[in-house]
């Protein structure tokens, strides 16, 4: 079968489709990819897979909009693929389009949150609830990888067959590593007593960055390592003025390592794990400190919910509030016993729900490859 894996950008493929991608052409089938083009498409294309480029649009400009279609549908009409596998919302919604245009006979979807469960104007969620429904009806195989929004799915008549397929990263990978531990504390300049906070994602305001940032201030003694970077797409208030209030305040115990390509060995040298989000859909951060071993401290939202069990292997906070989270920080950065009891249960949890072997082959399976 020759299967077509669809996203918005190169961060996406890399880190969300690939292992998706192997796992499809594991089993015998032709995959390729398409995204916009960028840097992080080096490593699928070196392993071999086809990437076609697009000119996706993390935006509703509508002339940017129907480029992206009209690319698309001329590619699928070429390509001839048997199944196009679409993700995100916006690059979801029109490859479905082009792929139902251009007679593909099967279309999937993978939902990794739904606008409308972000916060925005009501015209927005409203827009985003019927182009969902719409798109729907043309959905062969609907997923999605949080268990809440396949219930919103069904619920709100958006697919009647919505299956939820969860996250999934590879454990021997993402496991307690001393020998990382020490020789990054040490290049660091940290101490094995002190504690470190990690954090990992994009640098945009939802992840709940001022939050944090002025939550550390009130936990006393602690590091924050922050991991990843701004994509030239993303949108929103710049975080810089932050940033640089935080450092102010707390010098030389926040660091910023910006976009890393070892961040299962940074992982392995924190103490615990931060990702105060706004609105999530299933992230895969989480999955990967808990399979470190860390103790997270999240938000009370869709997606990171049904990762964290509260008070077993971490805490969940109330979203865009600062006390309750510099609360949760400072008692696990108080406690080292606590958190390696916390760490544990988390790392078995993750192992067993969000196996990344597990996770793509029930994909598969349910996209009938």
């Amino acid at each position: 079968m020759k299967l077509a894996e669809v996203t918005n950008v190169d961060f996406s493929l890399r880190h969300f489709l690939l292992p998706l991608m192997r796992g499809a052409r594991a089993r015998g089938h032709e995959v390729v990819g398409l995204c916009a083009e960028g840097p992080l498409l080096d490593l699928p294309r070196e392993e071999g897979f086809r990437v076609i480029p697009v000119p996706m649009a993390r935006s509703l400009n509508p002339l940017a909009q129907a480029r992206c279609l009209r690319a698309l549908h001329r590619i699928f009409r070429e390509e001839r693929f048997d199944l196009v596998h679409a993700h995100m919302p916006i690059s979801g919604l029109l490859a479905r389009t082009a792929a139902k245009a251009a007679g593909v006979p099967r279309i999937a979807y993978t939902c990794h949150g739904f606008l409308f469960n972000q916060p925005g104007p009501a015209w927005r969620r409203g827009l985003s609830l019927a182009l969902e429904r719409a798109a729907g009806r043309i959905t062969d195989t609907f997923l999605t990888v949080s268990e809440e929004e396949a219930g919103d799915a069904r619920r709100l008549g958006i697919h009647p067959g919505a299956v939820p397929v969860l996250n999934g990263r590879d454990p021997a990978l993402f496991r307690p590593d001393p020998a990382a531990r020490a020789a990054l504390r040490a290049e660091f300049g940290v101490g094995e007593a002190d504690c470190v906070i990690l954090a990992v994602s994009r640098l945009v305001r939802h992840k709940g960055y001022p939050e944090l940032l002025e939550a550390m201030k009130a936990v006393p003694g602690a590091h924050l390592w922050v991991v990843g970077e701004r994509l030239a797409t993303d949108h929103g208030d710049d975080l810089e003025p932050h940033f640089a209030r935080a450092e102010a305040v707390l010098g030389p115990r926040l660091r910023r390592l910006g976009y890393r390509h070892d961040v299962a060995r940074v992982m392995a040298a924190a103490d615990a794990f931060a990702l105060p989000s706004h609105f999530e859909g299933l992230p895969m951060s989480i999955i990967e400190a808990m399979l470190c071993g860390l103790p997270v401290v999240a938000t009370d939202i869709r997606g990171s919910r049904e990762m964290v069990a509260e008070g077993e292997t971490g805490f969940l906070v109330p979203p865009a509030t600062v006390a309750p989270l510099a609360a949760a920080l400072t008692r696990l950065a108080g406690d080292a016993a606590l958190r390696a009891r916390m760490g544990a249960a988390g790392r078995a949890r993750a192992v067993e729900r969000f196996d990344e072997a597990k996770v793509v082959g029930r994909t598969l399976d349910l996209l009938g490859l």
